[in-house]
């Protein structure tokens, strides 16, 4: 079985995300789409996350009605800060008949020579790039775009961030469309990202 592994904070999961995800279940050659919740990226401040279980409880809601589409909690055990490489180390541990490939956006590939044993991640790992609209216009789009592994996936490109939906909750604004129903549903009970 072939699994797509799309890490993120999901600080909160969005449409976006959903578009994403299911734009790979559906037009790729992977067989699920696991979307990974990071309790800590290296790269993000920790004050700004919610708790664990509760952005799992998010990606949970969110993907109910998608079949290829699961919430993935494997990080959680594992030694923070988490970096993808112990992960997959981890998951091909636990599961050795899975094929385990990332899901990344094409502005993650930009920095990924900083990631933690990244040449292994890039040799032992098909890497599946979706579009992102500043580095499409960027002339000098990466050198790695041409390695064997990087598949770039014609995925709608979708400029929606996490970071403006909390913003706009702060602000007291409608982002109800940005959002699952079943999600809003749950960070409007729980009055998240109001203060």
């Amino acid at each position: 079985m072939k699994i797509g592994l799309y890490f993120g904070t999901f600080n909160p999961v969005h449409i976006g995300h959903l578009i994403i995800a299911n734009h790979f279940a559906e037009y790729s050659d992977l067989d699920k789409i696991w979307m990974v919740i990071t309790p800590h990226n290296p790269f993000k401040k920790k004050k700004t996350l919610l708790d664990n279980h509760h952005r799992y409880q998010l990606v949970l809601e969110a993907v109910e009605d998608y079949p290829k589409i699961e919430a993935s909690t494997i990080e959680f055990n594992l030694p923070q800060p988490n970096y993808t490489s112990n992960t997959l180390a981890h998951l091909q541990e636990k599961y050795p008949d899975y094929e385990f490939s990332l899901i990344m956006g094409e502005d993650n590939l930009r920095t990924l020579h900083k990631w933690k044993n990244y040449e292994i991640l890039l040799e032992n790992h098909a890497i599946y790039v979706y579009p992102r609209i500043a580095e499409q216009a960027n002339p000098d789009r990466h050198k790695l775009l041409e390695h064997n592994n990087i598949h770039i996936v014609d995925a709608p490109v979708v400029e929606i961030s996490a970071t403006f939906i909390r913003k706009a909750i702060k602000a007291g604004k409608n982002c109800q469309p940005l959002l699952p129903p079943s999600v809003w549903r749950y960070i409007d009970e729980m009055n998240f990202y109001r203060s």
